[in-house]
Protein backbone atom coordinates (compact mmCIF):
# COMPACT_ATOMS: atom_id res chain seq x y z
CA UNK A 1 0.00 0.00 0.00
CA UNK A 2 1.21 3.49 -0.80
CA UNK A 3 2.76 5.63 1.90
CA UNK A 4 1.83 8.90 0.24
CA UNK A 5 -1.02 9.47 -2.21
CA UNK A 6 1.33 10.85 -4.84
CA UNK A 7 3.74 7.92 -4.76
CA UNK A 8 2.35 6.48 -8.00
CA UNK A 9 1.65 9.81 -9.69
CA UNK A 10 3.21 10.31 -13.11
CA UNK A 11 3.21 13.52 -15.08
CA UNK A 12 1.27 13.44 -18.32
CA UNK A 13 3.28 13.81 -21.48
CA UNK A 14 2.85 13.27 -25.19
CA UNK A 15 4.74 10.59 -27.01
CA UNK A 16 7.33 11.84 -29.47
CA UNK A 17 6.86 8.94 -31.88
CA UNK A 18 5.52 5.39 -32.06
CA UNK A 19 8.66 3.90 -30.52
CA UNK A 20 8.32 6.16 -27.48
CA UNK A 21 4.63 5.24 -27.14
CA UNK A 22 5.48 1.55 -27.38
CA UNK A 23 8.07 1.94 -24.64
CA UNK A 24 5.52 3.68 -22.39
CA UNK A 25 2.88 1.01 -23.02
CA UNK A 26 5.30 -1.81 -22.22
CA UNK A 27 6.50 -0.16 -19.02
CA UNK A 28 2.89 0.42 -17.94
CA UNK A 29 2.03 -3.19 -18.75
CA UNK A 30 4.97 -4.44 -16.69
CA UNK A 31 3.90 -2.31 -13.73
CA UNK A 32 0.39 -3.79 -13.83
CA UNK A 33 1.71 -7.35 -14.14
CA UNK A 34 4.10 -6.90 -11.23
CA UNK A 35 1.30 -5.44 -9.08
CA UNK A 36 -1.07 -8.39 -9.59
CA UNK A 37 -0.12 -10.25 -6.36
CA UNK A 38 -0.46 -7.07 -4.33
CA UNK A 39 -3.84 -6.31 -5.93
CA UNK A 40 -5.00 -9.81 -5.01
CA UNK A 41 -4.08 -9.38 -1.34
CA UNK A 42 -5.19 -5.75 -1.00
CA UNK A 43 -8.65 -6.31 -2.44
CA UNK A 44 -9.10 -9.93 -1.28
CA UNK A 45 -9.78 -11.12 -4.81
CA UNK A 46 -10.89 -14.78 -4.68
CA UNK A 47 -9.04 -15.59 -7.90
CA UNK A 48 -5.47 -16.74 -8.51
CA UNK A 49 -2.82 -14.23 -9.55
CA UNK A 50 -2.68 -15.87 -12.97
CA UNK A 51 -6.34 -14.95 -13.58
CA UNK A 52 -5.64 -11.34 -12.63
CA UNK A 53 -2.65 -11.22 -14.96
CA UNK A 54 -4.70 -12.77 -17.76
CA UNK A 55 -7.37 -10.09 -17.33
CA UNK A 56 -4.72 -7.35 -17.38
CA UNK A 57 -3.37 -8.81 -20.61
CA UNK A 58 -6.89 -8.86 -22.12
CA UNK A 59 -7.38 -5.19 -21.28
CA UNK A 60 -4.12 -4.27 -23.00
CA UNK A 61 -4.88 -6.52 -25.98
CA UNK A 62 -8.27 -4.89 -26.40
CA UNK A 63 -6.53 -1.64 -27.39
CA UNK A 64 -3.74 -3.25 -29.39
CA UNK A 65 -4.73 -1.93 -32.79
CA UNK A 66 -5.26 1.73 -31.91
CA UNK A 67 -3.56 3.60 -34.73
CA UNK A 68 -3.60 7.23 -33.58
CA UNK A 69 -0.74 8.42 -31.44
CA UNK A 70 -2.92 10.88 -29.53
CA UNK A 71 -5.39 8.09 -28.68
CA UNK A 72 -2.55 5.92 -27.41
CA UNK A 73 -1.39 8.80 -25.20
CA UNK A 74 -4.89 9.10 -23.71
CA UNK A 75 -5.00 5.35 -23.05
CA UNK A 76 -1.60 5.50 -21.37
CA UNK A 77 -2.78 8.38 -19.19
CA UNK A 78 -5.95 6.50 -18.21
CA UNK A 79 -3.91 3.41 -17.41
CA UNK A 80 -1.61 5.44 -15.14
CA UNK A 81 -4.62 6.97 -13.39
CA UNK A 82 -6.23 3.56 -12.89
CA UNK A 83 -2.98 2.15 -11.58
CA UNK A 84 -2.62 4.99 -9.09
CA UNK A 85 -6.22 4.58 -7.89
CA UNK A 86 -5.81 0.83 -7.55
CA UNK A 87 -2.49 0.84 -5.74
CA UNK A 88 -3.49 3.66 -3.37
CA UNK A 89 -6.56 1.64 -2.38
CA UNK A 90 -8.91 4.34 -3.65
CA UNK A 91 -11.15 1.70 -5.20
CA UNK A 92 -13.40 -0.85 -3.62
CA UNK A 93 -13.41 -4.57 -4.13
CA UNK A 94 -16.54 -4.32 -6.28
CA UNK A 95 -14.68 -2.04 -8.69
CA UNK A 96 -11.93 -4.62 -9.08
CA UNK A 97 -14.35 -7.54 -9.36
CA UNK A 98 -16.28 -5.78 -12.13
CA UNK A 99 -13.40 -6.71 -14.44
CA UNK A 100 -14.04 -10.40 -13.65
CA UNK A 101 -17.74 -10.69 -14.39
CA UNK A 102 -17.44 -14.09 -16.05
CA UNK A 103 -15.32 -15.45 -13.19
CA UNK A 104 -17.50 -13.85 -10.54
CA UNK A 105 -18.88 -15.91 -7.73
CA UNK A 106 -22.40 -14.73 -8.50
CA UNK A 107 -22.87 -16.17 -11.96
CA UNK A 108 -26.40 -15.78 -13.30
CA UNK A 109 -26.07 -18.49 -15.96
CA UNK A 110 -25.63 -21.20 -13.29
CA UNK A 111 -28.64 -20.11 -11.27
CA UNK A 112 -31.91 -21.94 -11.64
CA UNK A 113 -34.63 -20.19 -13.60
CA UNK A 114 -37.51 -21.09 -11.29
CA UNK A 115 -38.20 -22.23 -7.74
CA UNK A 116 -38.64 -25.91 -8.51
CA UNK A 117 -35.25 -26.23 -10.27
CA UNK A 118 -33.57 -24.50 -7.36
CA UNK A 119 -35.37 -26.72 -4.87
CA UNK A 120 -34.34 -29.87 -6.70
CA UNK A 121 -30.70 -28.71 -6.82
CA UNK A 122 -30.74 -28.14 -3.07
CA UNK A 123 -30.38 -24.38 -3.13
CA UNK A 124 -32.19 -22.12 -0.72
Amino acid sequence: MAITPTQFAITTRQSRNWKDAQHQVLSTYRKWIRAAPEIQTMYSVPLPVSAIRTRIRQEFERNRFVNKLSAVDVLIFRSHADYQETMNFWRQTTHIMSYFKEESLHRTKDRPTNFLEGFLEGRN
